[in-house]
Order: C-alpha cells, then structure tokens, then sequence
C-alpha cells in the first residue's frame, strides 16, 4: 500500500521529465547531437570489436586446430604403447580427438634452384579422419590429402607456389639434425611426391608448413625428438578439468603397466607432460587481448566526449530552471524527485541512443562484407568522377580503392565474429555513460534553496 502511494504521489516526475525533453527537442539540438554520439558510439564500437574477434578467433583457431591442439603430451611413447594410450585417451568424455604428430625443420628444394626453409610434420595416413577440427582448417586447393605413401608430401599453397610446384611433381627434401644437413636416403631416394596443396588462410602456415606420413619422419628425425600427441577438445575452455582427466589416464595406464595387466614392451609414460593452450601460446594470446583491450578503450573515448556533452547539457538545463525548481520543491517535492526529473532525461538519451547504435551495429556487423563493398563502390564512384576531370586536364589517374586489397591482406572475406555478452557490456557501457552524466549534472538541483530563488518573485 505504501509503495503504491509513494508511486502515486511522484506520478509528475515523469509527466514534467517528458515536458521538459519535447522542449529541449525544439529549443536545442544538444539532446538530437547526444542521441547520435551514443549510437555512433556504440555502432563504432560493436562493427570494430566484430571484425577484431574475426580476425584474431580465425588465427587463435587455425593455431588450435592446426598446430597445437586444446592439450599436447609431449614425450608420447611409439609402438604398441602408444595405440593402446592414445585409444584411452580418446575414449575420455571431454576429448573430440588425439592425433601424433612428429615435426623437424627442413629445407626443401623444388623446381626452382633456391632451397626454402619450412616446418615438416608427420601425420599418420588417417590424420583427417581421425580429426574433424583439422580436416575444416585445411582446404585442399588441388590434390589430395593423401600420406599413404613414403615419400609422399603435402605443401601449403604458398610454398607450393615459391617452389613452383604443383600435385604430380617431386621436390628435395634435406632434413636438419643436429646442426647439419642430411639427405633422407635410406630408400635410395632424396625425392618425394606432391600429392596435394593445401589452404589453410593462415599465411604463415601456407607459406611454411608441409605434411608427410609419421613413419617417415620418425626416420629424418632426431633421436631427441620425440612424438607429440595433440588432443581435442569438446570446449577448449573447459581445458583444466580435461588436463586432470588426461593425467588420471596416464596414471593408470603406468598403473596398469607396473601390475602387468598390461604387456607393452618398452612403454613407459613417466616423462609424458601435458600442458594447455594457455600455456604454450601464452605471449601470443596476451599481446592479442592486449590489442582488444586497447582498442575497447580508444573507441570507447567516444562515450566519454559524450557523456561530458550530455553533463554540461543538463548543467546549464539546471541552471536555466532554478526558478522551476523553486516553485517544485516550495511545493513539497523532495531533492530526489526533482533530480529524477533532469535524470529522466539523460535515461531517455542513453536507452534510444544505445539502441540505435545496438541495430545499426548488429546490422552491419551480421553484413560487413556487403557494408565494405557498399563503401569501396561509393569511395570508387568519387575517384571515377576525380579521375574524369583529371583525365580532362591531363593529370594521371587514380587507382581504385579498396579496404582489405587481397595484394595486401592475406584474406578472401572480411570475418566478423559477434560475442553476445561483448555487445552486452558495449550496450551497458553506452547507455550508463548518459545515465551517470544526467545523475552528476543534476546534482545542483540539491543546493537549490526556494528561499533564495522566490524571493524576488
């Protein structure tokens, strides 16, 4: 009954709050040009996180997808002992897959003359199979994905392309152990077959990167160098309860090795170490959020600038109505009800700008290839006129414009990834920042004496 009364009795608030901002609408553009600096905001701020996570979630997955994996068991046993460890480890409830792998570094020679460093990793023949999560990163530009053979090899298509290379021709391989070089000769033979080229988009590992059969790096290998288990993951988040699940697997198979209900010869898993993709990418993770971090700041600089324009609207808004303020708290109304009048207002400035901006945003984040085009055509369309009048008092042409030039930007779209609880807090941040600027600006009306204002009225 009570809450009721007091909702009864502060009914006006809203009813002068909303006279107050439909005359500010036609005296005064502040609170049109606040609207737009929270919508620009926030759209700014949505587009530009978007095509950032596109960016870095397409690196951060082709580095987890491709090279390390969710877990990694350094040390793995070969043989018997590791078919038998890795179908455990398969079996366990969080993991998607588990894959060996073996990798030195080599210098591979194709029909050009100039030997081209790259990193050699052996997979086993069914490595596709056996892993869905790389079978997606690697799209096999010609050829196939096939490690059947000995001397079968599979390059990343810019290495394919500096070696001049294509599926069918035979490049030289020179493995590097120990400090020096070898030939891998042990079948009379230095050559091996491209059976295919692959394109993963991560240029670092189109340009670097080949695949041969597992039993065959084992032989250019070094003896130090010993087989890696790479382990995935349902949810890579969820990465510190599967490492402990690893470990417990690890345990009993040692367990089951000691007792003899095992009889694998030469197995032991004593020096496997697991570690997470936390750690082994560490740097490179950080310096990524890092940007992210940076970037959310610079922009968000927008609310600041706007929040300060929204504070100094209502301050002088304060000032120019202190002779209503008067006559409101000579009425009986308290200095909180007549500061919720002035925040109404900032209320009302941050909630339709903050959806303004939260459409637009989502609208060009969900259609950012076709908002980019839009935009070069437009640019483009300019430069034509441009170079027709330059054309006509013979200046030389400009070239077209384009944001993301594929002889610049090793990309073919521009991604865009939207996290639904990043525009949360992008929405929040621009609506508050409205909010909290009405509050402070408002904050005079409480020094406001009816007194002092009345008394020469």
């Amino acid at each position: 009954m009570m809450m009721k009364h007091s909702f009864l009795r502060n009914r006006w608030v809203g009813f002068v709050a909303a006279r107050y901002i439909s005359r500010d609408k036609k005296n005064s553009p502040s609170s049109v040009f606040s609207v737009l600096g929270i919508a620009t905001g926030v759209l700014a701020l949505i587009v530009i996180i978007a095509v950032m996570n596109g960016f870095q979630l397409g690196f951060i997955e082709s580095i987890l997808e491709i090279s390390s994996g969710h877990l990694r068991a350094d040390n793995y046993p070969e043989g018997k002992a590791a078919a038998e460890l890795t179908n455990r480890i398969r079996a366990l409830p969080q993991v998607v897959s588990a894959v060996p792998f073996r990798e030195t570094s080599v210098l591979i020679r194709g029909r050009v003359s100039a030997l081209r460093g790259a990193l050699l990793r052996g997979l086993p023949p069914d490595a596709l199979d056996a892993d869905p999560g790389l079978a997606g990163r690697l799209q096999m530009e010609s050829g196939s994905f096939d490690l059947t053979a000995q001397n079968s090899i599979v390059l990343g298509t810019e290495l394919a392309r500096s070696l001049a290379v294509r599926p069918g021709d035979t490049v030289t391989v020179l493995a590097i152990s120990g400090g020096g070089l070898f030939p891998d000769d042990e079948d009379g033979s230095i050559s091996y077959t491209v059976t295919g080229v692959f394109d993963c988009g991560f240029y670092e590992y189109d340009l670097g990167w080949a695949f041969i059969n597992i039993d065959r790096a084992a032989k250019i290998s070094s003896p130090e160098e010993k087989p890696v288990l790479m382990i995935k993951l349902k949810d890579r988040w969820q990465d510190r309860q599967a490492m402990k699940a690893v470990n417990d697997c690890l345990a009993g198979f040692q367990k089951d090795l000691a007792s003899g209900a095992l009889s694998v010869p030469d197995a032991s898993v004593s020096s496997i170490t697991v570690t997470s993709w936390r750690d082994y990418n560490r740097s490179f993770f950080s310096a990524l959020r890092t940007e992210k971090l940076m970037m959310f700041i610079l922009v968000g600089l927008i609310f600041v600038v706007v929040g300060l324009n929204i504070y100094q609207s209502q301050r002088r808004s304060v000032l120019e109505r202190r002779e209503e303020i008067g006559m409101l708290r000579a009425l009986g109304a308290s200095d909180i009800s007549v500061r919720l009048v002035f925040v109404l207002d900032g209320f009302f400035i941050g909630i339709i700008g903050a959806v303004l901006g939260l459409a637009l945003g989502l609208l060009v984040a969900f259609n950012i290839s076709a908002f980019f085009t839009l935009l070069e055509n437009i640019v483009n369309f300019f430069i034509s006129i441009i170079n027709v009048v330059a054309d006509y008092l013979g200046i030389g042409e400009a070239g077209n414009f384009s944001i993301f030039s594929p002889a610049v930007f090793y990309i073919k779209e521009i991604p865009s990834r939207v996290i639904p609880h990043e525009v949360i807090l992008i929405f929040l941040f621009g609506f508050l920042s409205a909010l909290a600027a009405a509050w402070f600006a408002s904050g005079r009306v409480s020094r406001t004496r009816p007194a002092e204002v009345l008394r020469y009225e």
